[in-house]
């Protein structure tokens, strides 16, 4: 990846080009898409298949490399979450399928931590679910799920994270508990891709794992519900293909994915699968490097890698001392949004800004370097 003036189209349209110091943003495009995969991409764009049949393989391919019963390949994250929790609540009931959001005759609830409360927790909702929290602020407990367990739960829901202390009951706990009582459980694994053997082991755990594909590089509209096979065709079912296919009316018709991005997930998977990541990591560091020298000799400020429990191990905080940078970090913030091209930094409190470098293209760390230290200083 180079840095390069806008193209042509961004100019025609008004479009500023984003420095992305933020990671992969859905409000960004979500994911920087590697040559190799888009060559992959653009042999699947001259060339038509038969979808179904693309989908059902792509699935096998990815199973395969995860180790888990079967795979699809979906249209993000959110989509997977949403058509494994319509598999949950009909089954096979091609009648049932067609009438969501109605949910008569289902069982509709889906039990989550309160704890685990997020805003994405919307999407096992769109199907007409109802969300149950369980436990309190305090934590949760297995007998407080075994509790919630009733005859109207469809499913339990679970966020995966690496850094969840003691409060949250552990998914091994919540699967333990929700298989006695006969009901599955749903992962939202959108980025936890790295380590490998993490990104497996997590893939294998429970009846249905759903992550986010543009965090390997694919496509940012993409994404993989894997898992057990029965959950697995219930998502197939639920989908675009299912819709056409099978005459069930699914809910996810809507929910699309084409043959370029399908591949571009596999592509990407395989990529992700074979790279050398300490190489990886190592490339992050030199960028980290340039903006921290570059900011050393600016007073007031703090700079510090901190871990981030993702695919990207570090981030650079840069706090702001207010007794001597006379700008606060929203502010700053706004200065590198203003500039051509734009930087977006992260961040949401008034004294940090945090910058990720796994989404800048070559040059840009030197860019945001330079443009950070002004605006501190002036």
């Amino acid at each position: 990846m180079t840095t390069s003036d806008a193209h042509p189209v961004y100019q025609e349209l008004g479009v500023r080009r984003v420095i992305n110091a933020q990671g992969n943003r859905t409000l960004l495009g979500g994911s920087v898409v590697a040559q190799e995969i888009q060559n992959a991409m653009e042999y699947a764009n001259e060339h038509y298949v038969e979808m179904r049949e693309l989908l059902e393989k792509s699935g096998e391919y990815v199973a395969q490399i995860l180790g888990v019963e079967a795979a699809y390949i979906t249209s993000g994250c959110a989509a997977a979450l949403t058509l494994g929790t319509a598999g949950f609540m009909t089954g096979k009931d091609l009648d049932k399928m067609a009438q969501l959001p109605n949910t008569s005759g289902m069982k509709t609830d889906i039990l989550i931590q309160k704890l685990q409360r997020y805003s994405y927790d919307r999407c096992f909702t769109l199907t007409g679910a109802n969300l149950i929290e369980v436990g309190d602020s305090t934590g949760c407990s297995a007998e407080q799920l075994n509790s919630a367990i009733g005859n109207n739960t469809a499913g339990v829901a679970f966020l995966a994270r690496q850094d969840w202390d003691d409060s949250i009951l552990p998914l091994e706990e919540v699967i333990r508990v929700a298989h006695e009582n006969n009901v599955p459980v749903i992962v939202d694994a959108a980025s936890q891709i790295y380590p490998l053997d993490y990104f497996r082991t997590l893939s294998q755990q429970a009846d249905l794992v759903c992550f986010g594909a543009k965090y390997f590089g694919a496509p940012n509209s993409t994404g993989i519900a894997c898992g057990k096979r029965e959950y697995v065709e219930l998502v197939a079912a639920h989908g675009f293909i299912g819709f056409e296919s099978l005459g069930s009316r699914a809910i996810g018709r809507p929910m699309k994915v084409d043959r370029q991005e399908i591949i571009g997930v596999v592509a990407a998977l395989k990529a992700w699968f074979t790279m050398n990541h300490e190489d990886r990591i190592i490339g992050y560091d030199d960028k980290f490097s340039v903006i921290k020298d570059e900011l050393e000799s600016v007073r007031g400020i703090k700079t510090e890698l901190t871990q981030n429990p993702t695919a990207w191990p570090f981030r650079l905080e840069v706090t702001i001392n207010p007794q001597e940078i006379a700008k606060n970090a929203d502010q700053i913030r706004d200065e590198l949004d203003q500039g051509n091209p734009r930087i977006w930094l992260g961040g949401s409190d008034p004294t940090t800004l945090i910058i990720n470098v796994n989404e800048l293209n070559e040059g840009d760390e030197n860019i945001i370097a330079d443009r950070l230290k002004k605006a501190l200083m002036s």
